[in-house]
């Protein structure tokens, strides 16, 4: 299943829809009424592997998630998904209510689980489509932000007892954001801390070291009754962008883990539906659907970003690119485990209509990027740098990759200015390596070692950054190696 599934994501690639609706498709081949004949109904198991997997997600994503880009859009990814979670809520709990004949307690559950957007779906088309670097990161932050304010209301409309008032109901939401966000941001910092300040044996142990930190992340934010969902990304945001040594491989490990996650969580999902049962709950999906995707997601993105002015192209776009993936499915089962009467109505409902919305919105995003013209592909690429330290020599050797559209493409290793105790050691071009002198031409495609001692690796790390972001004139267009304009 899993040579399978990997086999479906050059699928996937070539046809621009997330990988989780092949993933779903596999699950439901091999269920009760597919060819596998696999009966599998346990959706407390379901839950619990899928917000196992959810945190690995979320990991993954936060590891891969720019500072930089994220940054300036908090403000807009916090509003989308608090304020714009609640309306998205209350529009579409209205419409299950008098338009699909819900009680108001299923209705409002429904709400609640459709409105969050899927950090795996937005990660993975996202990435692929050149759109502005404010558009990105406020979607990215936003499908990270979202799951934990979401999954406080589900459980609240979920339980057994009436739902308490809202001013509870908003100061729990606060109170656990607020705790979860303490706990990820502190977690993160010492897990950071420690791993650039304490050398590993081996390579390979900083990835399990990563990865390991953002899930006590979780575990802590969950056990102090805060949002582990919240926790456990901005941890790894944290991890992702603390030039920890070997980064490369930290990532690519969580990747690796996230697609296992992914296809675990969907191929089970798959698994957990009965398909001659949607067929009574279709139609009701489509117009719930409907009314989420050209009504409630772009009014709650229309009074979010009211205070910020943001352009009308951009707002549209992230109308449009708010994908739901596993997360609503897996949100879905709570009502189950809980109890409440036609839950099963209600996971075929969410069921049905993420697959359906994301066949619509998954392969016409570039395609809507393009026409609003908010491509953003002739942006300098940023420089690929790796750290492995040298402890018993005090230093730090950097593996540098000049990208297609580096800056450093032209630029002579003399003028790269790199702080006393840095140097350039080995180039390697075109596959044959040879030591530099100092009116080498650095080209684009050149991959760059360089040895710097322990005091000036960090400066050493915003230098390259600068040239290949500014060129040899990095200095006089303000972004010097030092992180100040001179």
């Amino acid at each position: 299943m899993l040579l399978v599934a990997v086999a479906a994501v050059r699928i996937s690639s070539r046809s621009g829809l997330p990988s989780l609706l092949l993933y779903l498709g596999i699950g439901v081949a091999i269920g009760q009424d597919g060819i596998g004949g696999v009966h599998f109904d346990n959706a407390e198991l379901t839950q619990v592997i899928g917000y196992a997997a959810l945190v690995v997600i979320l990991a993954e994503g936060g590891l891969g998630t720019k500072w930089k880009e994220i940054k300036p859009a908090l403000p807009t990814a916090a509003v989308l998904s608090t304020a714009g979670v609640a309306v998205s809520v209350g529009v579409t709990a209205t419409a299950a209510h008098y338009w699909v004949g819900l009680d108001w307690r299923q209705a409002l559950i429904i709400g609640a689980v459709v409105s969050s957007t899927d950090a795996a779906a937005v990660f993975s088309v996202l990435r692929k489509v050149p759109l502005p670097s404010r558009v990105t990161g406020t979607l990215e932050a936003e499908s990270g932000f979202n799951d934990a304010p979401v999954v406080i209301l589900v459980v609240a409309f979920s339980t057994a007892g009436p739902v308490d008032s809202w001013y509870m109901l908003l100061g729990t939401i606060a109170l656990e954001l607020a705790i979860g966000a303490a706990i990820g941001l502190a977690v993160g910092f010492l897990g950071s801390f420690g791993l650039r300040h304490v050398a590993l044996p081996a390579s390979g142990l900083y990835p399990i070291a990563v990865m390991a930190i953002a899930v006590v992340a979780y575990a802590a934010g969950a056990m102090a009754h805060g949002s582990g969902f919240l926790a456990v990304y901005l941890a790894s945001v944290v991890l992702g962008n603390a030039k920890l040594p070997h980064a490369p491989a930290n990532r690519g490990f969580a990747e690796g883990l996230g697609w296992i996650a992914q296809i675990g969580m969907f191929v089970l999902l798959g698994l957990l539906v009965t398909p001659h049962e949607l067929i009574d709950d279709f139609w009701p999906a489509v117009l719930v659907g409907l009314v989420l995707t050209v009504v409630a997601r772009p009014l709650s993105v229309f009074l979010s970003l009211l205070p910020f002015r943001i352009p009308w192209q951009e707002q549209a776009l992230m109308s449009w690119a708010g994908l739901r993936g596993a997360v609503p499915i897996i949100l879905a089962t709570i009502p189950m485990v809980s109890g409440i009467e036609d839950s099963e109505k209600i996971f075929n409902i969410v069921f049905v209509l993420v697959v359906v919305y994301t066949l619509v919105q998954g392969p016409t995003l570039p395609w809507l990027a393009k026409a609003l013209r908010l491509g953003d592909s002739a942006e300098a690429a940023d420089l690929g740098v790796e750290s492995a330290p040298l402890e018993r020599l005090r230093g730090h050797l950097l593996s540098v990759a000049i990208p297609e559209k580096s800056r450093m493409h032209g630029v002579e290793v003399a003028e790269l200015r790199l702080p006393p105790g840095a140097a350039v050691t080995l180039v390697v071009r075109d596959g044959q390596s040879f030591v530099p002198s100092p009116t080498t031409v650095l080209r684009r495609g050149d991959e760059l070692l360089v040895v710097a001692t322990d005091p000036v690796r960090d400066a050493t790390e915003r230098r390259l950054r600068a040239v290949g972001q500014g060129g040899k004139l990095a200095d006089w267009l303000g972004t010097g190696g030092d992180g100040r304009g001179r």
